[in-house]
C-alpha cells in the first residue's frame, strides 16, 4: 500500500466524525441548521461561501441535483459560511476532546503538527474544496487543527478522485451504483445520495452496456480493472502532501487516533470509509 492510500486510511476517520457524532449535529443545529442534511451540505461547503446548488453539484459530484437543490441556497439564509465554519470545527474539536480523552495530549499535538504540515502542501490546481479548505486558517488549538488538516487532506484526495472518475468516462451517479455493487449496500448508499429507483436501474443498465457489471449486476473483470486505475490514479494525484513530512512518525501517532475516532462511526457508511492499514 503506498503512502497516499495508507495516510487516507488513518485521517479519514478523524474526518468522518462530523457525520456520524452527536456533538457536530448539535453544533449544526444550535447554529439555526436544523436537520442532518442541511449540517451536511453547509458544513462541507461553507469554505466555498454562500454559493448556490450548482457548484456543489460539480464539486461533491455523487448527489442528486435535486437533493442538493433543497439544501442549497437555503441553508445561507439560516446560518451564513462563517457561523458554519465556527459550528463544524466546533462540533468536531468538541467530538474529539471525547474520542481522545486517554491519548497523550503530546503525541496528539505532534500529529496534528504534521498532518497540518502535510496539509499546507496540498495543490490546489483543480482540488476546489481542498483548496477552499486549505485556504481557512490554521487553528491553534491542537484537536481543531488536527480535524482540519484531516479535513483538507480528505477534500484534496476527493477532487482528485472525482477528476479520476470523470477522466474514466464515469458520472458521478455511475460510481455511486458501481461502489453498491462492489462494498456499500444499496440500502446505504441510494437515500444518502437522493437517487430514485428509476434513475438507479438505468444507471445499472449503463453500467452494464459499459462491460462493468454482468447481468446480474455484479462487478465484471473489466469493471474491477477499470476502478482499480482510478483508485490508482486517486493515489498519485494525492502523493504530494506526504513528501513534506515524516510518513512513518505520522503514522506511529496517527494509528491510536484513527482507532479512537472509528468507534464513533458506524460499520456500515455511505462515504466508503477506507479499511485500516493492517500494516499500521
Amino acid at each position: 500500500m503506498n503512502d497516499a492510500r495508507r495516510m487516507w486510511t488513518l485521517y479519514e476517520p478523524v474526518h468522518a466524525i462530523t457525520y456520524f457524532a452527536p456533538e457536530p449535529l448539535a453544533a449544526f443545529q444550535q447554529a439555526g441548521l436544523k436537520g442532518f442534511w442541511r449540517g451536511y451540505f453547509a458544513g462541507r461547503a461553507a469554505p466555498l461561501g454562500p454559493v448556490g446548488a450548482a457548484p456543489v453539484i460539480a464539486s461533491f459530484f455523487s448527489f442528486a441535483p435535486a437533493m442538493v437543490a433543497r439544501a442549497l441556497p437555503d441553508v445561507w439564509q439560516r446560518a451564513a459560511p462563517e457561523e458554519t465554519l465556527r459550528a463544524r470545527l466546533e462540533g468536531a474539536t468538541e467530538t474529539l476532546g471525547r474520542l481522545l480523552a486517554d491519548q497523550p495530549a503530546g503525541s496528539v499535538a505532534e500529529a496534528a503538527d504534521l498532518l497540518a504540515t502535510a496539509a499546507a502542501h496540498v495543490e490546489p490546481g483543480g482540488r476546489v474544496l481542498g483548496a477552499a479548505n486549505a485556504a481557512l486558517p490554521v487553528p491553534d488549538e491542537p484537536l481543531a487543527r488536527l480535524w482540519q488538516a484531516a479535513t483538507t487532506l480528505r477534500e484534496h484526495r476527493g477532487d482528485g478522485h472525482v477528476a479520476a472518475v470523470v477522466a474514466a468516462g464515469l458520472t458521478g451517479r455511475e460510481i455511486v451504483v458501481w461502489r453498491s455493487a462492489v462494498d456499500i449496500p444499496r440500502e446505504a448508499i441510494q437515500p444518502a445520495r437522493g437517487w430514485t429507483d428509476e434513475e438507479w436501474d438505468a444507471t445499472t443498465r449503463r453500467l452494464a452496456d459499459l462491460g462493468w457489471l454482468d447481468a446480474q449486476g455484479r462487478p465484471t473483470e473489466t469493471g474491477i480493472a477499470a476502478h482499480r486505475e482510478i483508485e490508482a490514479a486517486t493515489d498519485r494525484a494525492a502523493a504530494g502532501p506526504w513528501e513534506a513530512v515524516d510518513v512513518e512518525r505520522l503514522r506511529t501517532l496517527l494509528t491510536p487516533i484513527a482507532a479512537a475516532c472509528r468507534t464513533a462511526l458506524p460499520t456500515t457508511t455511505p462515504i466508503g470509509l477506507p479499511q485500516p492499514d493492517s500494516a499500521s
